[in-house]
């Protein structure tokens, strides 16, 4: 199939100007990458003149006070409610254990045990002794529901040496 020359010279045409359009958008996009290679740069100076030292200053004069008087509340609630509350019942158990013991072996009640008196009061546990011990009671729980589970008698956890065999015809 071959074309006139009239449309031969219409496309030649029509290329050239495609071959120029080409070429005038290379051009804006490389405009275009050096605008936002500069819009980056400004925006890094702006972080790190403006925002970095507003994120800071609200760190450091609003997180840290109320991070700071959370722990001191959490140790206080500790202090004087749970390490209370825990004594408490591990001396009623130990009451309770000390009668039993006397009732089985028939000897008289125990006197009750004297309280130690300290003069300067000791400093709670910190930080560190309170995760250790929710981690060594996790840590128990883990182990008692871990021996449950193996000492529970469940039939469907069974499983048959060997595979049943399909009935013979």
């Amino acid at each position: 199939m071959s074309l006139s020359r009239k449309r031969q010279k219409e496309l030649r045409q029509l290329q050239s100007e495609a071959a120029k359009l080409w070429a005038a958008q290379q051009v804006v996009a490389g405009d275009a990458a050096n605008v936002a290679r500069e819009a980056g740069r400004q925006l890094d100076n702006f972080r790190r003149e403006q925002v970095l030292p507003a994120v800071q200053d609200v760190y450091e004069h609003r997180v840290v006070p109320v991070v700071d008087k959370g722990l001191k509340m959490s140790h206080d609630v500790v202090d004087h409610k749970v390490v209370p509350a825990i004594g408490g019942v591990v001396g009623s158990a130990l009451t309770a254990w000390d009668i039993a013991n006397a009732k089985r072996t028939g000897s008289p009640r125990p006197a009750p045990r004297a309280l130690v008196t300290v003069a300067e009061p000791k400093r709670g546990p910190g930080i560190g002794s309170v995760i250790a011990i929710i981690l060594g009671a996790a840590a128990a729980v883990g182990v008692l529901v871990a021996a449950w589970q193996a000492l529970r008698a469940d039939d469907e956890l069974w499983v048959a040496d060997d595979p049943l065999n399909a009935p013979e015809a």
